[in-house]
């Protein structure tokens, strides 16, 4: 029951987008200007967006080394499988694919977890910082839109990528105190019954190793220069396709748009359909004076240049590793394994 209003709820955040984003939509407008659009450019976007599957894989790599070595076709496989399920059941990857490359690789899926927080902590703190970078540096005259609006913007912007320094300072820092996880742990065991105190100390135990890498700022520094060509190349795949569609701004101006559209992603919505739309088109009409069928266009051609190929890719890995998405979903919702008792079915891959 819960699970059927859980449903209920995404379907109608997902119509109220839509409904949001095609209001007074001149359906023949948007058709010519989707037909304008420059068809080199959109497939150099695609080129771009595939890129930073491989940048999350390498990533991925550096962040999961100190609790065990993955191959990069496995991170590579599984990060494009997760992508995948996010398509049809929002977050699903991001617990799909860790408790998948665990089982493959041999290491704890909890372990393998943590690693995905830190991962999205990484994202936010880069993705704030290109912000901050846009709206400090940008010349005069670059955002058409209302000034009014941009000065809030800006003011945000910088303080956004302030607080990402600070986080990422403080990320740092605790590098060199992860022991003070496993004390505030010791205070809640402490006021639980046995059985329960002893479930949280397996859960600690596991989780404080895939944050591992904490202890290993090197590491870290490598995941976090990582994210940079990662979110650069997602902000060339906006660039791309929003000059395809004539809609002209600066490369980093991509990077406002980015930043709008991670919050349209947040939108608890299949594939994100509906809040990327609507954040794309509001970015767009308010601060680069892109016309409504020029926005409505956009946003449409960059959600299926986002989405369609990394999900196509993920469904061929399925079908090839004889996954379905109720079996990918029993791995994921499969307690907590030793390594060496895991296998994934049709991978070809045992833990070690």
């Amino acid at each position: 029951m819960r699970s059927r209003g859980r449903s209920i709820l995404i379907l109608a955040v997902t119509a109220g987008l839509l409904a949001f984003f095609f209001r007074n939509v001149d359906v023949a407008g948007v058709w010519t200007e989707t037909r304008r659009a420059n068809p080199w450019l959109l497939i150099l976007a695609v080129l771009a967006t595939l890129l930073t599957y491989l940048f999350r894989a390498w990533r991925w790599q550096a962040l999961l080394a100190p609790i065990g070595a993955a191959g990069f076709s496995n991170a590579f496989r599984t990060t494009v499988i997760g992508f995948a399920a996010n398509t049809f059941v929002p977050r699903a990857g991001e617990v799909i694919r860790p408790y998948l490359l665990a089982r493959i690789e041999g290491l704890r899926p909890t372990a393998a977890f943590a690693t995905i927080i830190i991962e999205r902590l990484l994202d936010l703190a880069v993705v704030l910082l290109m912000f901050g970078f846009f709206v400090l540096t940008v010349p005069a005259g670059v955002v058409s839109g209302d000034a009014d609006k941009f000065a809030h913007v800006k003011f945000w912007g910088s303080v956004a990528a302030g607080a990402s320094v600070v986080g990422l300072g403080f990320l740092f820092a605790l590098a060199g105190h992860p022991e003070r996880l496993g004390r505030a742990a010791g205070r809640v065991e402490a006021i639980l019954p046995a059985r329960a105190a002893r479930l949280l100390a397996h859960f600690v135990e596991a989780f404080a190793q895939g944050l591992a890498v904490m202890r290993q700022p090197g590491r870290l520094a490598i995941a976090l220069v990582l994210s940079f060509p990662l979110w650069m190349s997602i902000a060339a795949g906006i660039w791309l396709t929003s000059q395809a569609f004539h809609i002209t701004f600066p490369y980093t101006g991509s990077f406002l748009v980015m930043t709008l559209l991670v919050v349209g992603v947040a939108m608890p919505t299949p594939g994100a359909i509906g809040g990327f739309h609507a954040a794309y088109q509001i970015c767009v009409e308010t601060f680069f004076a892109a016309s409504a069928d020029q926005a409505v266009g956009g946003a449409i051609v960059l959600h299926a240049i986002s989405f369609l190929p990394v999900t196509a890719l993920g469904l061929f890995y399925m079908a090839q590793d004889g996954l379905t998405f109720s079996g990918v979903r029993k791995i994921a919702q499969a307690p907590d394994q030793e390594p060496g008792t895991a296998q994934v079915k049709g991978t070809g891959a045992t833990s070690r």
